[in-house]
């Protein structure tokens, strides 16, 4: 529970999958932790329909013994170990648990239980109740198509500003009411993409097997990327917490692949979109906000 001895200042992150948060935001969490900002990370399933990357755990996976989620579990608490983050949450818990989905289009996307078919009120009202308790000043999720198409991340998104904008109505619920001042979509820009495509070539390897950024659903145009984080003294941390996530993230696959041919500061700039809120100075040489408290401080 928040107490008056808890930041002045707190952040939001809402996450479909465990690993979404340190691939997406790992150098972003592990800075508001050294800034002395309170980070809540929720996270709405437990990624029980993953591939199994280790061999060794291959029994894990949903179509063996369905036990990955409670694997992950565990590699989520190691890698907010490695960010400094202590407040981890799942939606809903510990009354309301949703599976993870699938692919859009698999069979999982059918099961009752999964996230895709959850309501999004329903889930919207477990996540408005750590809003009001929280009182983060910025939220951080997917955009509308939760990045690349995934089933949860979009249902993710949709939870995610569904709370924002319940939380905020005090007709809603019984608790006081609490708006978001900023609210922030995850980004990544075609032309910092592209760069690391074009090193990637240089070296004679790939990222992904693509050959151009437009292969890339998750590209934005750089025009829609309104702020960028410089979290390149924490690059340290949030490879030891993509590390803590094996089952998904290879030593040997492509995100610590690019770390290794292009240098670690490859995951130390993580990119936003301001989609509720105003931008404020200090702004980079390319006009982005460095500051995502900027304005609300």
């Amino acid at each position: 529970m928040i107490t008056p001895t808890e930041p002045d200042l707190r952040a939001l992150l809402v996450h479909a999958h465990p690993d979404d948060e340190t691939i997406n935001n790992g150098a972003t969490m592990a800075k508001f932790v050294a800034d002395g900002i309170g980070v809540t990370l929720v996270t709405c399933t437990r990624g029980e329909e993953g591939e199994v990357l280790v061999p060794d755990l291959a029994h894990l996976a949903a179509l063996q013994n369905d036990e990955l989620g409670s694997h992950r579990e565990i590699e989520l608490a190691n890698a907010m170990v490695a960010l400094g983050v202590h407040d981890h949450r799942f939606l809903g818990a510990p009354d309301m648990k949703w599976r993870d989905s699938g692919m859009m289009g698999t069979d999982p996307n059918n099961r009752p239980d999964v996230f895709w078919q959850a309501e999004v009120d329903v889930a919207a009202s477990h996540l408005v109740k750590i809003i009001r308790e929280v009182k983060p000043q910025v939220l951080i999720t997917y955009d509308e198509i939760g990045g690349y198409g995934h089933p949860d991340h979009i249902q993710a998104h949709r939870v995610a500003m569904r709370a924002a904008e319940l939380a905020a109505d005090p007709h809603y619920g019984e608790s006081p009411a609490w708006e978001i001042s900023k609210i922030y979509w995850n980004a990544m820009p075609k032309s910092v993409i592209q760069e690391g495509i074009d090193k990637m070539k240089a070296i004679g390897s790939d990222f992904m097997g693509v050959e151009s950024v437009d292969d890339l659903p998750f590209a934005k145009d750089d025009s829609l990327v309104t702020a960028c984080v410089d979290g390149t003294a924490f690059v340290e941390a949030k490879m030891a917490a993509m590390a803590a996530h094996p089952t998904q993230i290879a030593l040997d696959g492509p995100f610590f692949a690019l770390s290794n041919n292009l240098g670690n500061q490859v995951w130390g700039f993580e990119y936003y979109s301001l989609v509720k809120g105003n931008k404020a100075a200090p702004f980079d040489s390319d006009g982005r906000e460095t500051d995502l408290f900027a304005g609300v401080r």
